[in-house]
């Protein structure tokens, strides 16, 4: 783990929001607060609280990190929580906080994605108005639908594994101004081509409080 160097202005910043490859964890220009969304599984910036800086792109970090040769996602993740501690002298609790957000759950019409198969490829097609892949848990999916609305969608469906999931939507215009050509929202399209459902929440969510953290991690 190590601070990110530099980039000349003007540059195009890359930024890994944290990957899982066999036995190893990679990160790369992401701030605090991001590594500790990916560490813990959560979703968006609003389930964690604490100094501004945490969230600000001036102070990053890079992480390559690798754990014995049969480590699951699941060790790897703890293993970046235990880092996260260690290096940045972490300290941390539990807070309930009122939040606007998302609650995916089962639509009443019933489930409309299958489980992947075996050996599906993990690869995922993001782009404006399509969503595709096929082994996407409800884990990858909340993240990406929070990124998409900018507001935490927390987990509700009780489904474990991983799905096919194919999604189209009309996107929003330019600044969220309608939509300029007819089609599905995205909440539309959620429920009738994957049989769950976007409801919107405005009541008390955990989130995780930073109450001490250094701007510079221990060394190597």
């Amino acid at each position: 783990m190590k601070v990110s160097p530099p980039v000349p202005f003007g540059a195009n910043l890359n930024i890994n929001l944290g990957a899982t490859h066999h036995n190893e964890l990679t990160m790369a220009n992401t701030t605090l607060c991001e590594m500790i969304r990916f560490a813990y599984g959560l979703v968006s910036d609003d389930q964690v609280g604490g100094p501004d800086w945490i969230k600000q792109r001036e102070f990053r970090y890079d992480v390559v990190a690798k754990g014995p040769a049969d480590a699951t996602r699941a060790q790897l993740l703890a293993m970046l929580q235990t880092l996260l501690d260690e290096r940045f002298h972490l300290a941390m609790h539990h807070e309930d906080r009122v939040v606007p957000h998302y609650e995916l759950v089962v639509a009443k019409g019933g489930l409309k994605i299958h489980p992947s198969k075996p050996g599906a490829p993990d690869g995922v097609k993001y782009q404006l108005g399509h969503l595709a892949s096929e082994w996407m848990p409800m884990f990858r999916f909340t993240m990406l639908m929070s990124r998409q609305l900018r507001q935490a969608v927390i987990d509700k469906t009780g489904l474990t594994g991983a799905y096919a999931i194919d999604v189209e939507w009309t996107p929003d215009g330019p600044n969220g101004a309608p939509p300029e050509a007819a089609g599905p929202s995205i909440f539309s399209a959620i429920q009738d081509q994957l049989g769950l459902k976007l409801e919107p929440h405005k009541s008390p969510i955990d989130v995780l409080v930073v109450d001490r953290a250094e701007k510079v991690p221990v060394a190597n």
